[in-house]
């Protein structure tokens, strides 16, 4: 069947061209996901086999050149993943909500666009450029200024009870993290902000409400869209690599305490990869742990998107 007859076929059914052109494109990345997917469980199914689930709530990292006396537990490392995630969230939430407040409703329109363009260009920065800048300043400002103090005055608080030596700490992690996933959650907060119908905030000014008033009325409207930014953060900060390996300190250290030195998932692998070749089992661990990123950050971003998608419904109604 030649070229020309296809398209008549196509013409006549009245078929979406388009449609069958990105199609191919649509299988081919869901190919590779379950193809990734498969591959990992793949390389990973030996160190399963051998530990089970001790694989991944036992703390402990015994690399030897005999394979009977090679010991892995990734409890540390999947801990330090998602609570410097968590911490990130924390620092990163007001910091976005207040950004993308000021650039909509309050910055003039000389500086308006600039802050926008600047928002934009940190969020795609190359990490590497965050993780030198949070070894050589924010790690020594957090551990002079804010660790020394809390620990100094604090110290009976659990959380704040570990000495900051270094400050190299979940606290430095989880902060550098916050700062780079803000402009990324800021931009969707911004957008979904800005299109809120422009009747509603009228409405309320109407009513006699404040600007202070209707924008915490706003925030209310927008609250599924700051939810799926948020759920999105947390996943862009659970896979952050070079930035994070640099900051926590590179520790199985499995505490909640803030100033102590940990390990994510990611830092791990980024840390060990090179070396893993020289044992039996530490390879296929770290596709294990692979594999335990991989499945946590496919949730989160399902979750994420389904509240991005709950919120457009809602505009659009």
């Amino acid at each position: 069947m030649g070229l020309k007859k296809i398209m008549k076929i196509i013409k006549e059914r009245n078929i979406d061209f388009f449609k069958i052109i990105t199609a191919p494109a649509i299988i081919a990345v869901f190919l590779i996901i379950v193809l990734m997917l498969g591959v990992y469980l793949t390389y990973a199914w030996p160190a399963i086999a051998k530990y089970g689930i001790n694989l991944f709530i036992d703390n402990i990292w015994q690399a030897s050149e005999d394979p009977s006396k090679e010991v892995y537990g990734l409890a540390a490392p999947i801990w330090g993943s998602i609570y410097s995630a968590i911490i990130a969230l924390l620092v990163a939430l007001p910091l976005a909500i207040c950004y993308a407040i000021f650039v909509n409703d309050y910055a003039p329109k000389k500086i308006k666009y600039p802050l926008i363009i600047i928002s934009d260009i940190m969020a795609g920065l190359p990490t590497i450029i965050y993780g030198i800048w949070g070894a050589v300043v924010l790690v020594p400002i957090l551990r002079d200024y804010i660790m020394k103090f809390l620990y100094e005055n604090f110290s009976f608080i659990p959380l704040f009870n570990y000495p900051p030596l270094m400050g190299y700490s979940y606290l430095a992690a989880g902060v550098l993290l916050g700062i780079m996933v803000t402009p990324f959650a800021a931009a969707i907060i911004r957008e979904a902000y800005a299109m809120i119908p422009s009747i509603y905030k009228e409405g309320l000014i109407a009513l006699g409400a404040t600007k202070y008033e209707a924008t915490k009325v706003l925030i209310k409207f927008i609250k599924p869209a700051i939810i799926s930014s948020m759920v999105l953060a947390f996943g862009r900060a659970l896979g952050e690599t070079v930035a994070v390996s640099l900051v926590i300190g590179n520790s199985f250290n499995l505490t909640y305490k803030l100033f102590a030195p940990g390990y994510t998932i990611s830092s791990l692998i980024c840390n060990q990869y090179g070396n893993a070749a020289l044992y039996k089992y530490m390879t296929s661990v770290l596709y294990a742990a692979g594999l335990v990123l991989f499945v946590i950050g496919l949730v989160v971003n399902v979750i994420g998107i389904y509240y991005l998608k709950r919120w457009r419904e809602n505009v659009s109604e």
